[in-house]
């Protein structure tokens, strides 16, 4: 009984729609096509595999010990089969670096290579999957405050170096797959406290993406998010969205909207349009 009532709920909102121009049947093969990038971190809590005994900090909230996680990849990659069953479409994943197959060996992340991740390529080929990467700055005993706009020469040029090798490993993922991999750059740099001199740490990041994008890739494209503010770094956000706005703009990137990283007066709906007529696409990240 339930799933006739359901049923002719549906057809009678078919032809409501119909009535409008709307052809439901065709939306919705449409939609079909339409891939989503599912986050693999949702699994295992931003736990990952580094095995450098790390997690939390950094503008991020997590603890890694809800009950069910994923303890391995092999779960990991189970967990997101048993997603797809669930989910019409043909979607992607996206992998955080700190996700790769290290093979218990300890690698740190401005040691990351392509062939931490052939597994998970060979894996997503065999699943009809496509890949998406994220480089990893939080959660690390270097990550601190302040990552990619540090003054500090010797943790800048860590990040620099890890961020340099998540974009090599995009490039060497969209090759694989054939089509471009998707590699989204978020870093939690702020202050808790109120800064003297907010265009000194903003002039750094932009002299560390300078040197991030100096190599071009085809099989790659480069996404940069912005946030409000980071968890314990409500004060100042160096990578703010006027900032990566005007960043975007200027350099012809992909900024990335996280519906989560605005105020909630804010539309993001203003964003979208506004972005769209000075980037040439953009990222959304929907929670």
């Amino acid at each position: 009984m339930k799933t006739a009532l359901v049923e002719k709920s549906y057809e009678i909102a078919k032809e409501r729609y119909l009535s409008l121009g709307v052809n439901v049947d065709e939306v919705l093969a449409k939609l079909q096509q339409i891939s989503i990038s599912i986050h693999c971190w949702q699994s295992d809590d931003v736990t990952g595999f580094e095995n450098l005994g790390n997690l939390g900090g950094g503008g991020i909230q997590a603890t890694g010990n809800y009950p069910g996680k994923a303890r391995n990849i092999q779960e990991v990659r189970q967990d997101i089969e048993k997603v797809l069953t669930l989910v019409g479409g043909s979607h992607r994943l996206n992998l955080h670096a700190i996700y790769g197959d290290f093979g218990n060996k300890i690698v740190d992340r401005n040691e990351i290579e392509p062939a931490h991740f052939q597994s998970w390529m060979d894996w997503a080929k065999e699943k009809g999957l496509k890949l998406d990467f994220n480089s990893t700055s939080f959660g690390h005993p270097k990550s601190g405050e302040l990552t990619l706009a540090n003054p500090d020469k010797a943790i800048r040029d860590f990040w620099i170096e890890h961020t340099k090798r998540s974009r090599a490993i995009s490039e060497a993922m969209g090759k694989f797959q054939n089509d471009p991999c998707i590699m989204n750059l978020w870093i939690h740099d702020g202050s808790k406290d109120l800064t003297v001199n907010r265009y000194k740490y903003r002039q750094i990041l932009e002299q560390s993406l300078d040197d991030i994008f100096a190599t071009d890739y085809k099989n790659m494209k480069d996404c940069i998010e912005a946030k409000l503010f980071g968890i314990a770094l409500e004060s100042y956000t160096v990578g703010s969205y006027d900032f990566y706005l005007g960043y975007g703009a200027k350099k012809q990137k992909i900024v990335t909207l996280d519906t989560g990283h605005f105020h909630l007066s804010e539309s993001i709906a203003d964003k979208i349009s506004a972005l769209l007529l000075f980037t040439p696409e953009i990222m959304l990240h929907v929670r």
